[in-house]
């Protein structure tokens, strides 16, 4: 029963009628309603506006409960990042249409990008936009495309060569390199990422500091 729990629950990431429960999960009708309506209880699901099962406030309640393994292994190696490439250095997970700046490596001095944990940005420009995106599935993508200042042949260049870059793309003058971090399935769950002004970094970041970042991306892998 726990492991047709967890299925509902994987299918109703992106919101799910019971139809599409149902169809997503193979499981009998009367199955899939009797347990998304049993996870709605315990507030591991939700209804949304339009009726559909979406993740519930549960999840985070208990998430937050137990230490974050990947922000606890992933500050010392940004810091190692930073002290490599000499630029500042971010960790971005993506928040629906959003990225949020979850962990940091300043600069101590010169020109640099500043990009305080906890900032907001858009999924629609940046190199770390790019990585969010680019293993996601077509459905998740095209919706978005049409604002993004990348095109889809940008995501598939990023995803042959496992690292992206961006010139002035998400704000002028400023560049940066990303790489994927993945769980244990291999899904990208975040991005780690190197950014500073062009001047130092150049038109082609990637060629300086790809494979540090996908170094750092690899190690904090499958944790």
């Amino acid at each position: 029963m726990l492991d047709k729990a967890v299925v509902i629950l994987a299918a109703c990431v992106d919101g799910a009628s019971l139809a599409e429960l149902v169809e997503r999960t193979k499981l009998p009708r009367a199955t899939a309603h009797r347990l998304a309506q049993a996870l709605e209880i315990h507030r591991i699901l939700v209804r949304d506006t339009h009726g559909r099962w979406r993740p519930g406030p549960r999840l985070g309640e208990l998430a937050n409960a137990a230490p974050d393994v990947l922000l606890t292994a992933a500050d010392p190696l940004l810091a190692a990042l930073r002290d490599a490439t000499g630029e500042s250095a971010q960790l971005y997970l993506r928040r629906a249409d959003e990225r949020v700046c979850v962990a940091a490596a300043e600069r101590a001095s010169g020109l640099r990008d500043t990009v305080p944990v906890g900032a907001i940005l858009p999924m629609t420009a940046g190199s770390a936009a790019q990585i969010l995106l680019a293993w996601e599935p077509p459905e998740a993508v095209m919706p978005l495309l049409p604002r993004c200042r990348f095109t889809g042949r940008t995501l598939a260049e990023v995803r042959r060569r496992g690292w992206a870059q961006s010139v002035a793309e998400r704000e002028a003058g400023v560049a940066s390199v990303s790489a994927p971090i993945r769980d244990r399935t291999g899904r990208v769950i975040a991005a780690i990422s190197v950014s500073g002004p062009i001047e130092r970094l150049g038109r082609r970041p990637g060629d300086r500091h790809a494979m540090a970042v996908v170094r750092a991306g690899q190690r904090l892998s499958g944790l």
